[in-house]
């Protein structure tokens, strides 16, 4: 709540009592910043508090107590016959330190406004509290609006984890199993084989085609171990075959549909035998038809009977209503870095291809309820969308030491379902806890879950070549803000 300027008649009426209520207002104020409370930003802007999951947070020390007596003995004091002042308002303390995210993203406006990216979002929440939200820089090069806690943006791979929780869904319901050979709903995937690359007596690059061992399953989908791949992320006989067959989900202007893409990759090899390696891919997308193929139903039209709208994720979607298209974050024309063409997901119309693993278009605030669902172990304001145990296995790691030669997760992660899951305290250049998952986007989009510290955080930007110096840099200022 924020503090009410004072009443020009009462004031007339009484000085007096205007005086000692700012200077309450002035030792409230002092109290809160020297036991630095979690909330880091405008106080004014309406957050909703839902119930905490997790355990209570300590309120027996003797500072605690001290600082609960003096906001007693304020309060007692200074609103009887006042009607100058209110007290201030804001989440209780949540054990942050706002100053080191704030210096970040101090640095990130200037960087704004030094032309290295548009603008960014950021939402922290620890302990069931928002204790940072802030949107710095401008919506869209060139424009003057300047970037809104509300902005639109497509968050590319991080529509995986949400389309991984859809199919976990249909799990539950016992309508799929890990198990389940893909063949089983495709049958276009039956007998797909493994491409093997060859020097043939000119030279040059063959590509044979050779049994596979097993089939891929639901299981190795949601891991990324099918041996499908993609065809961009490097070069290869294989990825060759897919650029050919124009597989590129997540590309713009695609003229065909899930069936049709289920179709095109029954006809391409394998990059690898399923289950041998970690390979990022078009697994998610396949996950995407398969949810449509069990369901009877369109992925949008799924995704938002059964998780957007019962977590009130009101603006998430494949496309942008005309009504809200004036909130869509959008990136520069050319990258200021590697002064390459950027061209990024048209989302003002539905497109044809509802891609799972990478076609979504959302806000932070949404993310971070979806985020906040996971981290609350399924459940989320008395909705729940999936169990306990279902969240605790997917957020585990399901690879037992496979890898690949581009493997994305990182040292010290290892891949549980449609996330990247730490495994050790060390090893990562990235600081965090064993146990805390994460995952991002194609444009810069980014974030993670920490259950050891109850904490979430997502951050939303249009920049492809960028993302990646910002994520450690706001991991970094995230976990020092930490008491």
């Amino acid at each position: 709540m924020a503090a009410r300027e004072k009443d020009p008649a009462v004031c007339e009426k009484d000085p007096a009592v205007c005086e000692r209520s700012a200077a309450v207002r002035e030792r409230i104020a002092r109290s809160l910043k020297e036991d630095r409370p979690g909330d880091s930003v405008n106080p004014t802007l309406p957050i909703a508090v839902p119930k905490a999951s997790g355990p209570a947070l300590p309120i027996n020390s003797e500072r605690s107590r001290r600082r609960g007596l003096l906001l007693a003995t304020l309060l007692s004091g200074a609103m009887i016959g006042s009607g100058c002042s209110s007290l201030p308002g804001g989440p209780v303390d949540a054990g942050v330190n706002p100053a080191p995210i704030e210096r970040f993203m101090r640095q990130v406006e200037a960087d704004a406004a030094s032309g290295r990216l548009p603008g960014a979002v950021l939402l922290v929440s620890r302990n069931g509290q928002l204790v940072h939200a802030s949107a710095v820089g401008k919506l869209a090069p060139g424009q003057s609006t300047a970037m809104p806690r509300d902005a639109l943006f497509r968050i590319y791979s991080m529509t995986k984890p949400i389309v991984s929780v859809a199919t976990m869904m249909l799990v539950e319901e016992g309508k799929l199993r890990l198990s389940d050979p893909i063949s089983r709903h495709f049958p276009e995937m039956k007998g797909v084989q493994v491409g093997v690359e060859k020097t043939g007596a000119d030279g040059k690059p063959v590509l044979e085609r050779v049994g596979a061992p097993r089939e891929m399953t639901v299981h190795d989908l949601l891991r990324h171990t099918s041996g499908l791949t993609y065809g961009v992320f490097g070069r290869s006989a294989v990825k060759s075959e897919y650029l050919k067959a124009d597989l590129r989900p997540g590309a713009p202007g695609l003229p065909y549909d899930n069936a049709e893409m289920m179709r095109r990759l029954g006809t391409l090899p394998l990059a690898y035998a399923p289950g041998s390696t970690w390979e990022y891919s078009v697994s998610t997308d396949v996950l995407g038809a398969l949810v449509e193929k069990v369901s009877g139903k369109t992925l949008d039209v799924f995704l938002r009977e059964r998780i957007f709208e019962p977590l009130r994720m009101k603006d998430t979607g494949f496309a942008v209503p005309a009504t809200s298209q004036g909130r869509i974050a959008e990136a520069f024309e050319t990258d200021p870095d590697s002064r390459q063409k950027v061209e990024l997901l048209d989302v003002r119309t539905t497109p044809r291809l509802l891609s799972g693993g990478g076609g979504l278009v959302s806000t932070a605030d949404d993310y971070l309820r979806f985020a906040r669902m996971m981290l609350n172990k399924g459940e989320l304001d008395g909705v729940r969308i999936l169990s306990r145990k279902t969240i605790e296995y997917m957020t585990s790691d399901h690879l037992a030491g496979v890898r690949g030669p581009a493997y994305l997760p990182g040292p010290g992660h290892g891949f549980g379902l449609g996330v990247a899951v730490r495994t050790a305290a060390g090893e990562s250049p990235l600081i965090g806890s064993v146990g805390d998952y994460y995952w991002g986007g194609y444009a810069g989009t980014y974030f993670w879950v920490d259950p050891s510290e109850n904490l979430v955080a997502v951050w939303m930007m249009q920049g492809p070549g960028q993302s990646a110096s910002y994520r450690p840099l706001l991991r970094t200022a995230v976990y020092n803000s930490l008491r």
